[in-house]
């Protein structure tokens, strides 16, 4: 393969895999979560990843060695603060979109198919369209005569009209009887998200 094409090949490639991963962040990630300090990390991972990939794959290097850059990668923590599950999937998704492109033996059209596939299963879990948004909020309550076994009825019914939530799950976290109040944790249904 001459230089010419081997240039060609690395920029049609960071196109491809520059488009896809501003898809996702931008599209999937950033639309719901609004955490633009992530969003630009996530596309500035994308590209680092894509590159050394890339170049240590036009080395002659092994596709074992590529999966277990990806792995490195992978396991990586930001030590000033703790990356939530949705982070850390966003963070696996965008290195996966890098890998994929960097060395997949198969033609840019093949490699936008599979890349669109991946942003388009990521979007459709973020809209309520699989899966209802739901968001957990932890009440402290002060009738404690509701949360035995025998008034969980009485205690959802309660809840309910004083929150104005649609309450799909609750669990009782502390019970604090000298005060009388416990430490409740709700999950319901999100009425204003996307």
């Amino acid at each position: 393969m001459s230089d010419l094409t081997m240039e060609l090949n690395f920029l049609a490639r960071f196109i491809v895999n520059t488009i896809f991963i501003i898809v996702l962040v931008r599209g999937c990630y950033f639309q719901h979560s609004r955490n633009r300090p992530y969003a630009v990390s996530f596309m500035m991972f994308g590209a680092g990843v894509f590159m050394v990939t890339y170049l240590l794959h036009s080395a002659d290097i092994s596709m074992g060695f590529a999966f277990g850059l990806f792995a490195v990668f992978s396991m990586l923590r930001y030590r000033t603060e703790s990356i939530t599950i949705k982070e850390m999937t966003y963070l696996f998704l965008v290195i996966s979109i890098a890998l994929i492109t960097a060395v997949g033996p198969i033609s840019l059209f093949g490699l936008s198919i599979i890349n669109a596939v991946i942003c388009i299963f990521a979007y459709t879990l973020e809209v309520r369209f699989l899966l209802p948004v739901t968001q957990e909020t932890t009440i402290k309550y002060e009738k404690i005569e509701n949360i035995g076994l025998e008034n969980r009825a009485v205690l959802l019914a309660d809840l309910k009209q004083r929150t104005g939530f649609d309450i799909t799950y609750l669990n009782i976290e502390s019970i604090d009887f000298s005060n009388g109040t416990t430490k409740i944790r709700i999950r319901h249904k999100c009425e204003h998200s996307k």
